[in-house]
């Protein structure tokens, strides 16, 4: 692997998991940025964008950007955690740190293989490096493809165990706000009590959308916030609010292709009366054709690397979805790992080098 060994990359990993690049705090998110760009190394294009004050850089062989044979998709931003996850540690085969299985560390190895073989392999080949995935893509990924950014085929680095992921749910973020009528608690019938109505609106999404006991192909809504203004125990609430997370599947006739107005009306339909929908985010499911050559050489590659690589969906959403709504396939192929987004979220060692290897033998397959 061209002299690379495990030890210097948990090393360098480790020195960019270190830095909180969290989107409240913009400055360590252009340090992690600039950090991988300095792996990458010199004798490259750098094309830097930004929008909405985020920072992403595309990386190519030659002066001119072109329609590209394969695209590397990274995000190197991550979810806010408490210092210690800032401060990786090893225990055994696990490197345990915020950002380690998302998705820092497959950022790094996508860069360090896109370094060796950018300029070697005879097709066009960019690195997109991007800084707000985990808050909705729309400035980095998104912005890039809107100022003409493409591709023939896209592998985000999100974490995978070297599996292919093919298809991830489509994404709404809605906020349901109910107004009613101020009253003393002590006399709740001269009142109207917005924070029932909302109750009530969320019973009847649940009621279509419960929670699943186990892992299913469905759609889901998670319920994020629950806020009021009113602060006084002898007051009936006259504003409530609630934050909604729904997460959906291709064959959700009812979200699956529909505008934000159809999917705004839809909502609607749950709310008592004095509660209405707005829709703050809709992005749509993410979908690849898994018949596709570059699809198979991956599965093929992962397994010479001793994974088993399954064609998989996943629940979350992925910047893969901006792609599709291009008609490009993306497909998820990271590392292995555990606990995204949780306090104990950890990269397994041994499938780092495997990653770096799965890729590389892919980079230079004959599709």
């Amino acid at each position: 692997m061209s002299g690379m060994d495990i030890d210097r990359i948990v090393g360098i990993a480790s020195d960019l998991l270190a830095i909180p690049s969290t989107a409240d705090r913009p400055a360590e998110v252009r340090r992690a940025l600039d950090f991988v760009l300095d792996i990458a190394g010199p004798g490259f294009t750098v094309e830097r964008f930004e929008s909405a004050g985020k920072p992403s850089a595309l990386i190519y062989a030659g002066p001119l950007r072109q329609h590209f044979r394969i695209i590397l998709n990274a995000h190197v931003d991550v979810i806010p955690a408490g210092p210690d996850q800032f401060r990786p540690r090893i225990d055994g085969r696990r490197l345990y740190a915020r950002g380690a299985q998302d998705m820092k560390v497959s950022a790094l190895v996508q860069t360090m293989v896109f370094r060796e073989l950018a300029a070697v392999v005879p097709y066009s080949l960019a690195l997109q490096l991007v800084t707000d995935e985990e808050v909705g893509g729309r400035h980095g990924t998104l912005h890039q493809i809107q100022q003409g950014v493409s591709a023939d085929f896209v592998v985000i680095g999100e974490y995978s165990a070297l599996n292919v992921v093919t298809q991830s749910k489509g994404m709404i973020v809605a906020v349901l706000r109910a107004e009613g009528l101020a009253a003393h608690s002590a006399y709740p019938w001269l009142g109207d009590n917005a924070l029932i109505k909302l109750h009530d609106t969320l019973s009847k999404l649940l009621a279509s959308y419960p929670v699943p006991t186990l892992e299913a192909w469905q759609t889901t809504m998670n319920i994020a916030r629950i806020d009021t203004p009113n602060e006084a125990y002898n007051q009936v609430p006259a504003q409530a609010a609630a934050l909604i997370d729904i997460r959906f599947p291709p064959e959700d006739q009812a979200l699956s292709g529909k505008t934000v107005a159809e999917i705004t009306a839809h909502l609607a339909s749950f709310c008592e009366p004095g509660v209405t929908a707005t829709v703050q985010q809709a992005s749509p499911p993410h979908h690849a054709r898994a018949d596709r050559a570059e699809v198979g050489s991956l599965r093929a590659a992962a397994e010479r690397f001793g994974y088993r690589s399954q064609l998989l969906r996943r629940h979350g959403a992925s910047d893969g979805r901006y792609y599709s709504q291009q008609g490009t396939d993306a497909v998820l192929f990271g590392i292995d790992g555990h606990g995204q987004h949780s306090a104990d979220e950890y990269a397994d060692i041994g499938s780092i080098l495997a990653y770096y290897g799965a890729l590389k033998e892919f980079l230079n397959a004959p599709w």
